[in-house]
C-alpha cells in the first residue's frame, strides 16, 4: 500500500502537467490562427454580421496573397480595428472600376458573389507591398475604393471557415475569381 502523500503528490504533478500543456496548446493555437467576428454588412452575401470566422495567421508567411482570397487586416485608417475584405488587386495590377464593372489590367473581373455592381468609379495602381481590397457588398463597404491600398504588413491572415453560427459552418471559397475574362 502506497502512502497517501504519494497519491496527492502524483495528483498535483498531473494537474500541473495538464495546466502547462493547456497553456502551450493555447499559445500555439493563437500563434497560427485567429478567431474574428464579422461586424457589419460589407461582405454580404458571403459573410453575414455576427458570424465568426477562423483565420490562418501563417498563410502569407508561407505563401503569397491571391486574388479572390478573403483576408483579415488592420485598417490603414484605424489601426486598432481589424477589417475583412476580398483581395481584388495584387502588386503591379491596375484596378479600374467603371460602369458597374471591375477591370484588372484591362480584363473584366467576373464576380458572381457580389451583392450588387458598384455605383462608383475610379482607377488605382497597386504598388509593390500593397493590396487592393473590396467588400462583396460593393456599395455598403468602406474599402480600398474609399481609403486606398492595404500594406502587406497589415494583413493578419487568410480567412478559412465560418464556425459560428453552427448552422452556417463551412469552408470559405477563395478560388472564385482567380481568372479574369479577356
Amino acid at each position: 500500500m502506497k502512502p497517501k502523500g504519494t497519491d496527492v503528490k502524483r495528483f498535483i504533478l498531473d494537474l500541473l502537467e495538464t495546466l502547462i500543456l493547456s497553456v502551450i496548446l493555447f499559445l500555439v493555437i493563437n500563434a497560427v490562427s485567429a478567431r474574428v467576428r464579422v461586424d457589419g454588412f460589407s461582405m454580404r452575401p458571403t459573410l453575414e454580421d455576427g458570424e465568426f470566422i477562423l483565420v490562418n495567421r501563417l498563410a502569407y508567411k508561407l505563401g503569397v496573397p491571391k486574388r479572390g482570397e478573403i483576408i483579415v487586416f488592420r485598417s490603414p485608417v484605424t489601426p486598432d480595428e481589424d477589417l475583412i475584405k476580398r483581395i481584388i488587386g495584387l502588386p503591379g495590377d491596375e484596378v479600374v472600376i467603371r460602369e458597374g464593372r471591375v477591370y484588372i489590367n484591362g480584363d473584366v473581373l467576373e464576380e458572381p458573389y457580389i451583392a450588387a455592381s458598384p455605383i462608383y468609379s475610379g482607377t488605382w495602381q497597386v504598388v509593390d507591398g500593397y493590396l487592393f481590397v473590396l467588400g462583396d457588398n460593393r456599395n455598403d463597404s468602406s474599402d480600398s475604393h474609399s481609403w486606398g491600398l492595404v500594406p502587406l504588413p497589415n494583413v493578419v491572415g487568410r480567412s478559412i471557415l465560418i464556425y459560428w453560427p453552427f448552422a452556417e459552418w463551412g469552408i470559405l471559397n477563395h478560388n472564385i475569381i482567380t481568372a479574369v475574362v479577356p
